[in-house]
């Protein structure tokens, strides 16, 4: 693990898990977003599990290279990309986004560099942007996904949620991490010289009667579930109150009014 980086998650089968499904409900609005021309070369910094680099090459028509740190993460990508005969779609490789492992001849060759639910995790996010500019070619894009945590609001408010979730939040604090970093991507492309700027944000929450609310509520007990040792250990919440907001999510996951509204803030720039 890079010192600059901190997955608060961690990696366990639940986490990879969670994450799968997480695909499941962010990847076609993101793909729709991206606007992928045929025959673009591709970086998919963080890829994870590698489904959206997949998904990104199938579309482009041709293999997209995903960077991934975390051994297992990388593992699961390669034997689930074998499992659905789509080896042809992405390779996977070792590195860090703080450092991308490219040779001399690939960077700057990109014409597209993607990055999701990364910087949120780095101490020192403006270098991983400065190198996803250095991997991008002259006229290529960089877009770059990630989480404002104060844009979240489950409806009818769950018990105990509300200081839960200022747990939650308070914990990537703790760990050096951004939680609101999704408001300073415009800022970070900004400064590591990317120009003609877009932002806007992508809806990813829904309500109960839509095909997709048992893997967002899903979703939103796995994360708090998967960062519970974290809270606890850093005392920024009891444990009696953490099963207390657990069990009033689960509550509220049956109601028939209830409702999630949640966006993640995306940005893209040009380097010109």
């Amino acid at each position: 693990m890079s010192k600059d980086s901190i997955y608060i998650h961690g990696t366990s089968t639940e986490e990879q898990v969670r994450l799968s499904k997480l695909n499941q409900i962010l990847n076609q609005s993101c793909l729709n977003a991206l606007n992928i021309r045929k025959g673009e070369c591709i970086l998919d910094v963080g890829s994870g599990l590698g489904q959206f680099s997949r998904l990104m090459g199938a579309f482009a028509e041709r293999q997209v290279l995903g960077i991934e740190r975390d051994d297992a993460q990388r593992t699961s990508a390669i034997n689930m990309a074998a499992q659905d005969e789509e080896t042809e779609m992405a390779t996977f490789r070792a590195g860090d986004a703080m450092a991308l492992p490219l040779a001399p001849d690939e960077r700057g060759q990109f014409d597209l560099v993607h990055c999701r639910f990364v910087l949120e995790h780095l101490r020192h996010p403006l270098q991983a942007v400065k190198e996803m500019v250095s991997a991008v070619k002259t006229g290529g894009r960089v877009v770059i996904c990630d989480d404002d945590h104060a844009n979240f609001r489950p409806t009818p408010l769950p018990f105990g949620f509300s200081a839960l979730w200022k747990a939650y939040v308070r914990s990537f604090d703790r760990l050096g991490n951004d939680p609101f970093i999704g408001r300073r991507l415009v800022e970070l492309m900004h400064t590591a010289g990317l120009k003609e700027l877009q932002n806007k944000l992508i809806f990813f929450g829904g309500c109960a009667g839509n095909d997709q609310f048992e893997l967002i509520a899903d979703n939103l007990i796995g994360i708090l579930n998967g960062a519970r040792e974290q809270m606890l250990a850093e005392q920024l919440i009891s444990e009696r109150a953490f099963e207390q907001g657990i069990a009033g999510l689960e509550f509220w996951r049956k109601q028939p009014d209830a409702a999630l509204w949640y966006a993640i803030c995306w940005v893209e720039g040009k380097k010109i």
